[in-house]
């Protein structure tokens, strides 16, 4: 049988891991105490029928590659042509 109610998860507010259980630190980024509880956000959604979170929570949500936006920034060039096209053009300032 399975529980009825709410769903809850917690995750790192450094990196995003998401856990069933609290953890003191995080297996991912090893920062310490950063777990928050939250309802999954598959329970939030099917609660209201539609997707209205705080700003912590949003920023877990994956986006589109059109609703990213970008920002050029003026680069370093290095020595290295390989390196700056790894880089995407040279070292940011």
């Amino acid at each position: 049988m399975s529980k009825k109610g709410k769903k809850t998860v917690f995750y790192c507010n450094e990196c995003g891991y998401e856990s069933s259980k609290w953890l003191g630190q995080c297996p991912i980024c090893n920062s310490w105490n950063t777990f928050v509880e939250t309802e999954s956000i598959d329970e939030i959604i099917s609660k209201s029928g539609n997707l209205s979170l705080d700003n912590s929570v949003k920023a877990l949500i994956p986006k589109t590659i059109d609703d990213i936006t970008y920002k050029s920034e003026d680069r370093i060039k290095t020595s290295i042509s390989e390196f700056d096209n790894l880089l995407g053009g040279g070292i940011v300032r």
